[in-house]
């Protein structure tokens, strides 16, 4: 007897039932305002007391400057039971009890702490309660209180041993019309499955484009926090290893690498070009003896990779400084910049990374006190070892730098490793090649859960040596004349390279998108917001 197939609901029978769920809702929430209205007819027979301790604040317009101390949630524990606060923070929920007394969860950034308003003579009325328990989720409050230690665990705040007693509330800022999504929707875990009429799980397309309210989430917050951190740790680890930082230009006259993945822009009469790196800036830098230098700014790519790791525009954390001796002088303080910069993460950021790690979880980020570093060749191995064809490992693919992120895994325990030595026609005409072997060069990646996040090499600081290789690398150096021009008038050996901010966050983290790790990114397909 053949098996029956059970079929699933028609698209018409979906439709209805979309239609029935649509009618509930409005049903219900017009028996809430209805029960809403009821009240306020009740309570308006009532003298309202409490008239002069909340409201709508006049619009600011800094008409004046009293001073009083405000309140950071964070600060706030059980050592403070007693003291009467004022802090300024978002409604993140609100829960009425009856029509006597409403919890507001509280928060500023990461933080949030439970706020309790309940009927008391002359102090809060039931209008009053009304009044706070009808403010939208997200609205802007100044809050006047007493801190109260709490006898159980909060578990629904980060500030778990204590609540507010309310005496005043006062709006600073609604929100007009219905937020695109909640913000408890926002911040579920990514591995938690959806659950129908429970929560709606938020989408990435969603969020970029609310990325406003999206980017109020604790995890978002921490998240940016931590970005923050890895350009501060850059930046302070370099200024205490010589470096001076630079400012270069953006616009150019001419492609620094190839035409093909350049913005072209119109300038007066002319053309110019949206830099790529600011790999030229350095090096002429460099020429101009300042030794040791680096740059935070924006780099721009015209690649129409739609993946998860690519953006058009992103943050790069470049340097350049002068070999005394060998290639591996920039390298090791490569090595070095970013095991502080992971030991730095962890030790002053770990609040931020838990809170990352409660929507993103993720395996804690590893790494060797003495780093992995194998040559290109020896990758190749490790790679056909495990089964790929030695015949399309020329270059090593974004599936199969995964792969090799798995097999280091698994065999060193580290998420982070360098590549050195790769093949002279994978990198740009400015790489030194290597003196025993032609075909290869002073080049290495360096790599993060399998993922590349700095490319870098020695650079030919010979002028002669450098037009050859941009013309075996279809480089007219005509086009490049004040580059070469700089090399002309002495330069020192030097090396560098350019590191993605973004990726480096994402792998740390492991977001698994790089627009998660970009405040407001930009894409093939994006522009706003």
């Amino acid at each position: 007897m053949p098996d029956i197939v059970e079929e699933g609901p028609t698209k018409s029978a979906l439709k209805k039932k979309a239609k029935e769920e649509e009618k509930a809702l409005k049903k219900a929430e017009k028996a809430a305002k209805a029960k809403q209205a009821e009240q306020a007819r009740e309570a308006a027979g009532e003298p309202d007391y409490a008239v002069a301790h909340y409201g709508k604040l006049p619009l600011h317009q800094s008409q004046s400057r009293p001073n009083r101390k405000r309140t950071d949630i964070a600060t706030l524990s059980a050592t403070n039971d007693s003291e009467h606060i004022l802090i300024r923070a978002r409604i993140q929920t609100s829960r009425l009890q009856g029509n006597k007394m409403v919890f507001l969860n509280l928060r500023q950034r990461t933080d949030t702490i439970q706020a309790m308003l309940a009927v008391s003579d002359k102090q809060v009325s039931k209008q009053m309660v009304k009044w706070a328990a009808g403010l939208s989720d997200e609205s802007i409050v100044l809050v006047h209180g007493t801190v109260v230690k709490s006898p159980e665990s909060i578990k629904s705040c980060s500030i778990d041993d204590v609540e507010i007693h309310v005496n005043e509330l006062w709006l600073v800022a609604g929100v007009e019309g219905r937020l695109p999504f909640s913000l408890e929707d926002a911040s579920r875990s990514e591995t938690a499955p959806e659950v129908e009429g429970q929560f709606s799980k938020v989408l990435l397309d969603t969020r970029l484009n609310n990325r406003i309210v999206d980017l109020r989430t604790q995890t978002n917050q921490a998240i940016f926090k931590l970005q923050h951190a890895i350009g501060d740790l850059f930046r302070d680890y370099l200024n205490n290893n010589g470096f001076t930082e630079i400012h270069s230009p953006k616009l150019q006259g001419a492609a620094t690498e190839s035409g093909a993945s350049v913005f072209k822009v119109g300038y007066f009469k002319g053309n110019a070009f949206l830099a790529q790196s600011p790999q030229l800036a350095k090096q002429m830098a460099i020429a101009a003896d300042f030794e040791r230098v680096y740059e935070i700014g924006p780099v721009f790519r015209a690649e129409d990779s739609n993946t998860h790791r690519h953006l058009t525009e992103f943050i790069g954390l470049d340097l350049e400084m002068t070999i005394e001796e060998h290639y591996h002088e920039v390298k090791e303080l490569l090595d070095g910049m970013f095991k502080t910069i992971f030991q730095g993460l962890k030790e002053k950021y770990a609040k931020e990374i838990a809170v990352v790690g409660k929507q993103f979880e993720a395996e804690e980020f590893k790494w060797r006190e003495e780093t992995l570093t194998l040559t290109f060749r020896e990758a190749v191995d490790l790679l056909v070892e495990d089964g790929v064809d030695r015949e399309i490992l020329d270059d090593i693919n974004t599936e199969n730098e995964k792969r090799l992120g798995r097999l280091v895994k698994a065999k060193y325990d580290t998420d982070y490793f360098i590549i050195d030595k790769f093949p002279l026609e994978l990198r740009p005409f400015y790489t030194m090649p290597d003196p025993n072997d032609p075909t290869l060069t002073n080049s290495y990646d360096f790599f993060m859960r399998g993922e590349e996040i700095l490319s870098g090499a020695q650079r030919i600081h010979d002028p002669e040596f450098l037009c050859q290789q941009m013309l075996a690398k279809g480089v007219d150096p005509e086009s490049m004349k004040g580059y070469i021009d700089g090399f002309r008038v002495g330069c020192p050996p030097h090396g560098g390279g350019g590191i993605g901010l973004e990726r480096v966050l994402m792998l740390f983290l492991k977001l698994n998108n790089i627009r998660r790790a970009s405040l407001f990114p930009r894409d093939p397909k994006r522009l706003e917001p």
